[in-house]
Parts: C-alpha cells; sequence; structure tokens
C-alpha cells in the first residue's frame, strides 16, 4: 500500500470515528461543534502558517475568500444539526442522511451551474432518494423523533450550500481552504450558541469538571486538524477515481463503528437504505467523471472535486 493511499484510508476512518468520539462527550450539539471548530481552525492555522505562510491565496482573492466564509458558515450549521442527529436518531442513521447532502449538489447544478443532468446522474439521485426514505420511513416506524430525522436532514442540506458556496473560491485549496472553512465554522458555532443558549454550558466549572476532554481534544485537533492534514496531503498522490470512491468507506465506516462500538441496529431496511445512498453516490460519482472526460475538462478543474469533498466528513 502506497502512503497516499494508507494515509487516505486513515483520513476516512478518523472522519468516520466523529461520532463515536462525539458520543462521549456529555455536551449540547452547539457546545460540542464549539469547542471542535475552535481546537480545528486552530490546529489547521498552525499547520497552514508552518507549513504554507508564503503561498496563501486568500489575501489576493477577497472574493472567494468571502465565497469560503460563506461556505464555512453552512459548514458549520451542518455540523451543529448533525450533531443534534447524533444525539436523538444515532450516529449510523444521522451518517447516512448527511451523505445525501452531495446528492443534492447534484440535482441543483443544473439550475446553479448550468450543468447537465444525465440519465446516469438521475438513476443514482433515484437511487439516494429512496436509500434515505427508506431510512426516514423505518426511522419514523420505529417511533425515533422526527425532530431527529429533521436535524438529519437539515445537515444534508447545509452540507450543499457549504458545497456550492465553496465552488466559489476555485484558486483556493487544501488546507487554507479548510482553515478559512473551519474558522467561519466556529464563528457560526460560537453565534447560533450564543443566540440560542446564551454562555456555552462548558464554562460552568460543574459542568466543566464533567467533560471527557480527551475526547474533545481527540474531535477537534486528531479528528478535525491532522484528519484534514492526511486527507489533502494523499488526494494529491492518488487518482481522481480512487478518491471518489474509496471516500464512501467514511460513511460505511460511521455505520459500523456505531453498531460495533454504541450497539446501534442494523435492521435489514437500513441495510438496504444504505446501500441505495452509498451506491447511488458512488455511481454519480463515476458518471460524472466519465462526462466531464468526454467533455475534455481539464484534469485541474476535475481534481476541484475531492478538495470539497473533505467537508462530506462528520
Amino acid at each position: 500500500m502506497n502512503n497516499g493511499l494508507f494515509a487516505y484510508l486513515a483520513a476516512l476512518l478518523l472522519f468516520g470515528s466523529n461520532g463515536i468520539i462525539a458520543a462521549a462527550i456529555a455536551l449540547p450539539s452547539s457546545d460540542i461543534v464549539l469547542l471542535r471548530t475552535f481546537l480545528g481552525a486552530l490546529s489547521l492555522v498552525t499547520i497552514l502558517a508552518v507549513t504554507q505562510r508564503h503561498k496563501l491565496q486568500a489575501p489576493s482573492r477577497p472574493r472567494e475568500a468571502a465565497a469560503l466564509l460563506l461556505s464555512g458558515a453552512a459548514l458549520g450549521a451542518s455540523w451543529i444539526f448533525l450533531f443534534r442527529a447524533y444525539q436523538t436518531i444515532g450516529v449510523g442513521v444521522s451518517s447516512l442522511l448527511y451523505y445525501c447532502g452531495p446528492i443534492i449538489v447534484m440535482a441543483l447544478s443544473p439550475l446553479i451551474f448550468g450543468e447537465k443532468l444525465t440519465g446516469s446522474k438521475i438513476a443514482g439521485f433515484i437511487a439516494v432518494a429512496c436509500g434515505a426514505f427508506l431510512i426516514a420511513a423505518q426511522g419514523l416506524g420505529g417511533n425515533m423523533p422526527i425532530a431527529g430525522i429533521a436535524c438529519g436532514i437539515a445537515s444534508a442540506f447545509c452540507y450543499a450550500l457549504m458545497v456550492i458556496a465553496s465552488k466559489g473560491a476555485p484558486h483556493i485549496e487544501g488546507l487554507e481552504n479548510s482553515a478559512l472553512q473551519v474558522s467561519a465554522a466556529f464563528l457560526t458555532a460560537l453565534v447560533l450558541t450564543l443566540l440560542t443558549q446564551g454562555a456555552p454550558s462548558f464554562l460552568s466549572a460543574g459542568v466543566a469538571a464533567s467533560i471527557d476532554w480527551r475526547a474533545v481534544v481527540m474531535l477537534g485537533v486528531v479528528n478535525t486538524g491532522i484528519g484534514c492534514l492526511l486527507y489533502f496531503s494523499a488526494v494529491a498522490k492518488l487518482p481522481v477515481q480512487t478518491v471518489a470512491v474509496i471516500g464512501y468507506l467514511e460513511p460505511l465506516s460511521a455505520v459500523v463503528f456505531s453498531a460495533v462500538l454504541l450497539g446501534e441496529a442494523i435492521t435489514p431496511v437500513r441495510l438496504m437504505g444504505a446501500v441505495l445512498i452509498i451506491g447511488g453516490a458512488i455511481f454519480c460519482e463515476l458518471a460524472g467523471k466519465r462526462a466531464n472526460a468526454k467533455a475534455g475538462i481539464a484534469r485541474q478543474h476535475v481534481l476541484k472535486a475531492p478538495a470539497l469533498k473533505c467537508y462530506l466528513r462528520t
């Protein structure tokens, strides 16, 4: 196994374990996201300052930087919804609903970007929609809180907004892209926390004493900071289709981790839904790559997709 593939797999497994680690943090979802984004942004900005401070694109491209800040705001909102869904309907179901986000982007692309919606993409979209319907229907039938399912779906739409906004910054890539987005996500989480609950609960001495700070550091520094570093160091060394297809190891690992470590059930209907969502999304990825190749789109442009996919990460 080459180093690039090993680093990529390690990043995906880190991202896939986010929900498991979050389950060990006894805080409201907005507080967890606030701590995660603070530590993640601090880690990414530090790494960026050490490794790429003379190569930054944002200062000379203010419009693209603004697009990334909007994208990061959507990212922060998506994580708050997602972590709330973790707490109410479970990590596995939440992760699968979140992964409907890329398909929402694909469905909106003809209206927003003028991209052609091919028969293959429509078939993939139908598969994902059916998978999401199966999971949501079983969840409601099994007395899952409708608010939790709504949060999972809302996280997917916020994810889609994040990707759409980030397309306005084609020249700001890699770690710089992540550092800006996660920093904006932190500011968004801070504002939403202050508006919805006032001061973060972890500022209370009693609450702070009960928090598993090792899990907080793991989620913010290792899974977010180091995870993004591994991710971006790997995607530049791997073929585009390898990045696209293997990237779906993340939601799969989230489902497996949640079943093994948290005891969440994998029912036949849920398994079928997972196959439809992940399989349909992979099918759309491959269909998109084939369409781009036939259209003669430059390889460098095609490579933009993996950078955006860092925020398929939960």
